[in-house]
């Protein structure tokens, strides 16, 4: 029903017309003194208080009748004015004046619209449906960017305790005032996190036996997922409520996925109202316990994935070298990317069985054709075969045959590689070496003096032809003096002033001739620093050096070395001290002592 006045004496109600009485939208004509002069239809059934003659203050909510004062406040301040200036008064004070609030239990944004003579038409719109969609829209984004950080979290670790300290700290803050993660195990009794909102996840050392808590054994079963199962907090038992936390509504165990629906671990969440998600937040839930599972389980993964591949690396890079009974080894290895951890550079020193006084060894240094994990593995398989042929060590030819029909017969034979071997016996006053080369580049001997001499051996690289044909040769070390097995990566290190220019064996010598009287270890550190110095830090290829000596002031017990010179017999040989020619020996060696 429409209720209106007469315009006051003021004329306040001059040019308002009488269309606004019946629009849709509750209107209110209200003067300038903050009395009510007319009301429409929809306006008087929304509030019957309001009615013409009333004042705005008295029957209108305190927004609406605050936001008049401040409207016709300004008004009265600013004076009569021109008609223009009046004009864009008005629309200034309309633009500034709207306000909102609630009428009931609905909200409504009131527009003023000035008048001419100080009445202004209130349109109220009604806006509780906007608010709750820009309420569900705003709690929506904080979910999605709370989901977000916790994604975030959650990969920051791969690390399996790690991530689930992080689920249980995320699920306290997010879901409930405790929560709980299980994980699932081999033994009877299970790890678990505890955590309390805003508090600091705690593991219990001690496990758990998931059986007692009700839905926690189909949790961590999975296959398919069984749904959310609330559980009354006098069901569980007394490890999932501890002492202290206060009262708990309802619990809900849930499982957290993982791949192929097989679990990653349970989620117990402790609640303090009652049992079931309000709104969204059960998919909500559901998206964080996919994200956590998901977490957890790369985390286990890559954790399961580091420990074999771990285990795999260990065998394929080469050994520590050091002190043996009559000896001194030293080796250095470097991949030829700071990457990768093993490549198809590789060395390993064996004792032999049977040697002289108890005493010897076979040194082995090899070069697979290609960079990277596939020459690593191929390398991997040479050592093992090489291993196993220790026994025949005596033979340098027939052990390299052997291995190069192993390989020409691997199902996998793609790769070739080169290599040098070099029996070592103690001997009283230094050591005894028979060095065979298999296309790889022979090794260099530095003598007390500083004079690098290159060994005589040669050889046709494994893996490739039919047969092998490699020539022996037997040499002596005395105090102080050092033979140096390295691979082409040192010498083809490609650098200098215009980073094109090789490292070359002539360097080597140069680099070598300084080491004289230094530890094994100094002379493989020396050569890999300035290997690694010259080729800077771009591309590069595997680099391996081994140093062979023997021990500075520690007498030998073995016997000394045939003939008189300590080498040979009659005028194949010079002494080792002396510079001498080294004594060569045939590609077939007789069987004997190695």
């Amino acid at each position: 029903m429409e209720h209106s006045v007469e315009p006051a004496a003021d004329g306040g109600g001059a040019g308002l017309g009488t269309a606004w009485r019946s629009a849709p939208y509750p209107v209110l004509a209200v003067g300038a003194d903050g009395v009510v002069r007319s009301v429409s239809e929809a306006a008087a059934e929304l509030s019957p208080a309001v009615r013409p003659g009333a004042r705005l203050r008295d029957t209108a909510p305190d927004w609406l009748a605050a936001a008049h004062d401040r409207l016709t406040g300004g008004l009265r301040e600013r004076g009569p004015g021109t008609t223009g200036q009046r004009e864009n008064g008005r629309r200034d004070r309309a633009a500034a004046g709207a306000a909102g609030g609630r009428i009931g239990e609905r909200h409504y944004l009131a527009h003023p619209a000035p008048h001419p003579g100080g009445t202004v038409l209130w349109w109220l719109v009604d806006d509780t449906g906007r608010r709750a969609a820009d309420d569900a829209l705003r709690e929506e984004r904080q979910r999605t960017e709370s989901l977000a950080d916790a994604g975030n979290l959650l990969l920051a670790s791969l690390n399996p305790e790690r991530c689930v300290e992080v689920t249980a700290r995320l699920a306290a803050e997010y879901f409930a005032e405790a929560a709980l993660v299980v994980v699932p195990g081999p033994g009877r009794r299970l790890p678990v996190v505890f955590c309390v909102r805003g508090g600091r996840p705690v593991r219990r050392p001690a496990g758990v036996d998931p059986a007692g808590m009700p839905g926690l054994t189909e949790a961590l079963r999975g296959a398919p997922l069984p749904p959310p199962r609330w559980v009354a907090p006098g069901d569980a038992p007394a490890w999932v409520v501890p002492e202290g936390l206060g009262p708990v509504g309802s619990i809900v165990v849930k499982t957290l996925p993982g791949p192929l629906e097989k679990p990653s671990g349970a989620l117990i969440l402790l609640r303090s109202g009652p049992a079931g998600f309000p709104g969204r937040e059960e998919f909500f839930a559901r998206l964080f316990a996919s994200r956590a599972g998901a977490a957890m389980s790369a985390a286990r993964l890559y954790t399961d994935q580091a420990a074999i591949t771990e285990t795999l690396m260990r065998e394929l890079r080469p050994p520590v070298l050091h002190r043996a009974s009559g000896a001194d080894f030293a080796g250095g290895y470097r991949a030829s990317s700071d990457t990768e951890q093993v490549g198809g550079d590789f060395y390993d020193v064996h004792p032999l069985p049977g040697a002289a006084g108890g005493q010897g060894f076979l040194v082995v240094l090899g070069d697979v054709c290609g960079k990277g994990l596939e020459a690593a593995v191929l390398a991997g398989k040479i050592r093992i075969t090489l291993e196993a042929l220790v026994p025949l060590a005596g033979d340098h030819h027939e052990v390299l045959s052997l291995l190069n029909g192993a390989l020409l017969n691997s199902p996998q034979h793609t790769r070739f590689a080169t290599l040098v071997l070099a029996s070592v016996l103690p001997r009283v006053g230094g050591l005894e070496l028979r060095v065979t080369s298999a296309g790889h580049p022979a090794p260099l001997i530095v003598r007390a003096g500083g004079r690098v001499e290159e060994t005589a051996t040669s050889g046709t690289l494994v893996g490739l032809l039919p047969e092998v044909e490699t020539v022996t040769v037997r040499t002596a070390l005395a105090p102080g003096e050092t033979c140096v097995l390295y691979t082409d990566g040192i010498t083809e290190a490609r650098g200098g002033p215009l980073g094109r220019e090789m490292f070359g064996e002539e360097r080597l010598r140069q680099a070598l001739s300084e080491c004289a009287g230094l530890p094994p270890e100094a002379v493989v550190e020396r050569v890999q620093m300035l290997a690694a110095e010259w080729a800077g830090p771009g591309p590069a290829d595997d680099r391996a050096v081994v140093a062979i000596a023997p021990p500075h002031g520690v007498p030998h017990s073995g016997p000394p070395p045939p003939g008189a010179d300590g080498l040979g017999t009659g005028g194949h040989g010079g002494s080792p001290h002396d510079g001498g020619p080294p004594r060569t020996i045939g590609h077939r060696p007789d069987r004997g002592t190695p």
